[in-house]
């Protein structure tokens, strides 16, 4: 089976395709290598212990990219661009929310090899302060912020997300409330998302990630 063949069969977006590094099948995209990720050739590994988009797809989750130039993208929650790189590797036009200054720096030189990846220093809980850049109707929205009110967050970026554009949720329980049960937690945060989303599917990154949930929805009609 061609690798193309292999990439379709796992339902994976164009430009993510499976690789051996040191004799382990893993994802990967093609670009520069960000944080340290074993290479081969133009491939750099994408590690799910280290990026919840990677570990959804690692999970399966149908995550409803394709991949492709005309791909467009908002991150919110960038850091220094671990999983952001990866995205921008194989999508088009990827807006990348960071609201702490350090890793925005490492986020710079991140996007320095990569004319499509486009860094904002801003909070996600404020998107009207990024709305004038951020074009609408993006085809989804990555979510990774490690705050209270992660649900809210996401209502409120909804206005950029196209109507048929998928929601791309990684909830840390520990993050809204510490002491409390995660499967709790969990539940108060879907019931929220369903004012304005419908909610297709949701995973435990337990594999990769303690305590997360990947979610992944789509606006609701208006």
């Amino acid at each position: 089976m061609t690798a193309e063949a292999k990439r379709m069969s796992d339902g994976l977006p164009a430009g993510v395709e499976r690789h051996t590094f040191d004799g382990t099948d893993r994802l990967a995209t093609r670009g520069d290598p960000v944080y340290g990720e074993p290479t081969d050739g133009d491939w750099r590994a994408w590690n799910p212990t280290r990026s919840k988009l990677g570990a959804m797809l690692e999970l399966e989750m149908d995550i409803g990219l394709e991949g492709g130039d005309e791909e467009t993208v908002l991150y919110l929650g960038a850091a220094s661009g671990t999983t952001v790189s990866h995205v921008a590797d194989f999508a088009g036009p990827t807006y990348a929310v960071e609201f702490a200054a350090r890793p925005a720096r490492d986020l710079l030189e991140t996007a320095a090899s990569r004319p499509r990846l486009f860094p904002l220093l801003a909070d996600a809980r404020k998107p009207a302060t990024y709305a004038h850049v951020v074009e609408s109707n993006v085809d989804a929205i990555v979510q990774d912020v490690a705050t209270r009110g992660q649900a809210r967050v996401a209502l409120e970026n909804r206005r950029f997300l196209a109507d048929d554009g998928r929601l791309l949720l990684a909830v840390k329980a520990r993050s809204e409330d510490v002491t409390r049960d995660p499967e709790d937690v969990f539940a108060d945060v879907r019931a929220e998302l369903e004012a304005e989303y419908e909610i297709l599917e949701t995973r435990r990154l337990e594999q990769y990630h303690a305590d997360h949930l990947g979610v992944v929805a789509r606006p609701q009609s208006r």
